[in-house]
């Protein structure tokens, strides 16, 4: 058991978004080790076919768990939409935890019976989300609009530029949302989270002029971080380390934007963290190494 309490927490996801599922989980669990993989290569995921989703989300838990993870968090909603279950199959023996986007507690939140899920097409059309959408908002007679914008990966990936369409596509999805009266919206990607200030401001500042209803934001983060500190309380497996470890940090590809937007994204949320960065070989067939 002591062993496996020093091993790492394996967190993986298509690009920079999983880390602000890494956020949450720092802030609970700051003495774990974590190595943090970033599919950079094949970014983004949410377009993607979901036997391409599920294919590069076992590529990664392979190597995660080559990696001695104790436990792995697959911080994707599209790889968790399509790959969760084949890797659990895969590895019966290791923990793994993923993502369904956060509409059950909003459809129990809201007032005017109109939720909204900003996600990737992946996300919105697989089976995780509709099963709750069948399971839990219809019978409570809640109405579950879907919304994607190819723009935001990108615009999180970029570290958020002031110019950018991804703003305008914020603004039409806010009128949107004020014309259907909706009043809880679920930040359904993991990259989303990173502009959640942006879009609170932006309602706040909509609302000052009457010109909207007040809109909840709700994402899976805290929610994934206590699950992983509950599993790892269980197992007896909490790490005993005195001292914060520095992240390890790898991407499947070396671009020239990713280490410094993960830089500035993480400095923002987490300023004390040290981050090493490393970048993986892959093989002619997707493979890490």
């Amino acid at each position: 058991m002591v062993e496996l309490a020093s091993a790492p927490i394996g967190v993986f996801d298509s690009g920079l978004g999983g880390l602000s599922v890494l956020t949450h989980l720092q802030r609970r669990l700051p003495f774990e080790r974590y190595i943090y993989l970033a599919d950079t290569l094949h970014v983004p995921y949410g377009s993607r076919s979901e036997v391409q989703i599920r294919e590069l989300t076992l590529q990664a838990v392979d190597w995660l768990h080559s990696q001695g993870c104790k436990l792995i968090v697959i911080a994707c909603n599209s790889a968790s939409a399509h790959g969760l279950q084949a890797a659990r199959r895969q590895y019966p023996q290791v923990p793994i935890v993923g993502l369904v986007p956060a509409l059950k507690p909003a459809v129990m939140q809201s007032a005017t019976k109109q939720v909204a899920v900003l996600a990737t097409p992946a996300t919105l059309h697989g089976y995780l989300l509709n099963e709750v959408i069948e399971q839990v908002a219809k019978p409570q007679q809640v109405t579950v609009h879907k919304y994607s914008f190819n723009s935001l990966v990108p615009w999180v990936e970029l570290g958020m530029p002031s110019h950018h369409p991804a703003v305008t596509d914020l603004d039409h999805l806010l009128s949107e949302l004020q014309a259907k009266k909706v009043d809880q919206l679920v930040l359904g990607c993991t990259h989303f989270p990173f502009f959640k200030a942006y879009l609170a401001q932006r309602i706040d500042e909509l609302m000052t002029h009457q010109a909207m209803g007040q809109v909840a934001l709700i994402d899976s983060g805290d929610a994934i971080a206590k699950r992983v500190h509950d599993l790892l309380e269980q197992a007896n497996q909490l790490a005993s380390h005195k001292e914060r470890p520095r992240l390890q940090f790898y991407a499947t590809a070396s671009l020239p934007t990713t280490e410094q937007a993960a830089t500035r994204l993480l400095q923002r949320f987490l300023p004390e963290l040290g981050i090493d960065f490393f970048t993986l070989c892959v093989t002619q067939h997707g493979a890490v190494y």
